[in-house]
């Protein structure tokens, strides 16, 4: 049966439903094949990371890090779960999840939803044995009265089980959250989750996930502290609560907006970064990303890793293996041995 036919039968239910039924059928059906091994042209190393292809899971999908391991036998190179917050928490009052078909869009207010560390330590520390690279979005919860406090328990809790941490201060879901992206409270933050990082004995390497509601003195005071923190990579971006001209019945609900319609934004965010950078630190591309071309164009631009989810909605589970030999085809037609050197391409610095 093709995707076409299933999503039609999954267009049907609530998008909530629907998302619970996908991770159903990862974590119970034969879906998933073997994870793909590194070698060839879109092997990619990034932090030290060594990753089969630069397509990776975006976080969101995998709240709880229930099917990391389904994710990567899909296709993709790496997976990233999360957000996990210390506590439980159920998020906002549904309905909280819509897509926007005619827009080949998303709109979320999720808000942080997640079964809290404890359960997903024990189910992460299970799958440690099988490889592959998994990276872990922490969270603050949102009654937080100390969100430094949560983001570094959330970095002893499970630096010892990440590929890489990512903290992310850039969802438009949690009140006051995208705050922490201030100079001077997102240097407080970082220091506090290295620090709490390193006492764990363990030194996965930390990246940052930014929103693309930026202005540019903001994206510069981001980029030096990311590179005075030495941090593994900084993922651009998050969800946008801007609103482009939309079509959907849906275009106005509140929540973070992911998709095709982000993806000009995300594109000149992630140009933004690279400048600002000056390649210092590894870039990841997130945002409309929905096929090898917006991959291609994202690395041009600076990415050395690009990610996605809202594409998976509309184009199904086999989108990391379509975008993977497409992105193969495309650095073979331009010359690239390998994806590294087609990063920044088109924005020398």
């Amino acid at each position: 049966m093709t995707y076409a036919l299933i999503r039609k039968a999954l267009f049907r239910l609530d998008a909530e439903t629907a998302h619970g039924m996908a991770l159903a059928a990862l974590k119970y059906l034969p879906i998933a094949g073997a994870p793909v091994a590194p070698g060839g042209p879109l092997t990619s190393t990034v932090a030290g990371l060594t990753l089969p292809t630069p397509v990776g899971m975006a976080a969101g999908f995998d709240k709880d890090g229930e099917v990391p391991d389904a994710l990567l036998g899909l296709g993709f190179g790496f997976a990233e779960v999360g957000s996990i917050t210390p506590l439980p928490q159920s998020g906002n009052p549904k309905p909280r999840l819509f897509r926007l078909e005619e827009d080949r869009a998303v709109i979320n207010r999720m808000g942080f939803n997640n079964g809290g560390a404890d359960e997903a330590e024990k189910r992460l520390r299970a799958r440690l044995t099988r490889g592959g690279i998994v990276g872990i979005n922490i969270g603050a919860n949102k009654d937080a009265t100390d969100r430094i406090a949560d983001y570094a328990y959330g970095a002893r809790v499970f630096a010892p089980l990440a590929s890489y941490l990512a903290v992310n201060v850039s969802s438009p879901n949690t009140p006051g959250l995208r705050a922490l992206q201030d100079e001077s409270a997102l240097t407080e933050l970082l220091d506090g989750v290295i620090a709490a990082r390193d006492e764990t004995g363990h030194r996965p390497p930390v990246f940052l996930k930014v929103a693309p509601d930026l202005e540019p003195a903001d994206i510069e005071a981001i980029a030096r502290i990311a590179i005075s923190r030495r941090l593994g990579a900084l993922i651009v971006s998050n969800t946008t609560i801007s609103r482009p001209s939309l079509q959907s019945r849906h275009a106005g609900e509140t929540g973070g907006l992911s998709g095709a319609p982000l993806r000009d934004l995300a594109q000149q965010r992630m140009i933004d970064f690279r400048r600002a950078t000056g390649g210092q630190i590894p870039l990841i591309g997130v945002g409309g990303i929905a096929n090898a071309d917006d991959a291609y164009a994202r690395i041009r631009a600076g990415a050395s890793l690009v990610q996605l989810y809202s594409a998976m909605v509309y184009e199904g589970h086999a989108i990391a293996e379509k975008i993977g030999a497409g992105l193969a085809r495309l650095l073979a037609r331009d010359g690239f041995a390998n994806v590294a050197e087609a990063v920044g391409a088109d924005v020398p610095l």
